[in-house]
């Protein structure tokens, strides 16, 4: 795959977030969706070799528009100049939660993983409750050497713990989360390395797994609530 076209477009598209050029350059655009769809077909199966419950997976099915909804934005630049997926067991549904990819010039990129959003009261109280009876596995997971080497749990959060968990809790500052989520950024270098950044982030998906398969048990029975 190409990734240097990929990071050329949105590096253009940034510069010109407008409408007339969008669509004035909508080859462009053609062809730098193609190969970011490439990109997250090898990363499907690169990813498979540890996470089959991936494998299913469409790559045009686990990405996101570049359309941006602007009506509660004070920025009303039409586009998002990111080119953005999510790989899981159920595509780029946030639950279960899965491998994150967010292609962005200007040293914007990163790999993620875990559960970014945090609207879900539901899905904040299972992993609250799983993390408070489970500690210790939690423990396990965020302190193994190769994930303490590049990850920090990030998330929204409260001030205190929450009414109804102990406050002196081992893990009283994790219970205060109510998302729980994991970033690794990528420069543009890394980027238009393209196989190599491929490898990579394989690699970087891997040592997130446990922290993912985690958060899925903890999630199991999850419903989505209806739109």
């Amino acid at each position: 795959m190409d990734t240097k076209k990929i990071l050329n477009y949105l590096g253009n598209l940034s510069e010109n977030n407008n409408r007339e050029w969008y669509h004035a350059h909508k080859q462009e655009y053609k062809e730098a969706n193609e190969e970011f769809e490439s990109l997250i077909q090898e990363l499907i199966v690169r990813i498979g070799a540890f996470d089959i419950s991936v494998l299913h997976n469409i790559p045009k099915d686990l990405t996101f528009k570049l359309v941006r909804d602007t009506r509660f934005s004070r920025d009303k630049s039409p586009y998002n100049p990111a080119f953005r997926a999510h790989i899981s067991a159920r595509g780029k549904l946030p639950v279960p939660v899965g491998y994150y990819l967010m292609l962005r010039p200007g040293n914007g990129s990163f790999l993620g993983g875990g559960l970014f959003a945090d609207m879900f009261k539901d899905a904040t109280s299972m992993v609250r409750n799983f993390i408070a009876e489970n500690g210790r596995e939690w423990e396990e997971i965020l302190q193994a050497p190769d994930f303490q080497n590049v990850f920090t749990v990030q998330g929204t959060a409260l001030k205190n713990v929450p009414a109804g968990f102990d406050k002196e809790h081992p893990q009283a500052s994790y219970l205060k989360f109510k998302s729980w989520y994991l970033e690794y950024p990528v420069s543009d270098h890394d980027v238009m390395e393209g196989e190599e950044f491929v490898r990579q982030a394989a690699r970087i998906f891997e040592i997130m797994k446990p922290f993912n398969d985690y958060l899925n048990r903890a999630l199991d029975g999850f419903q989505m609530p209806a739109r």
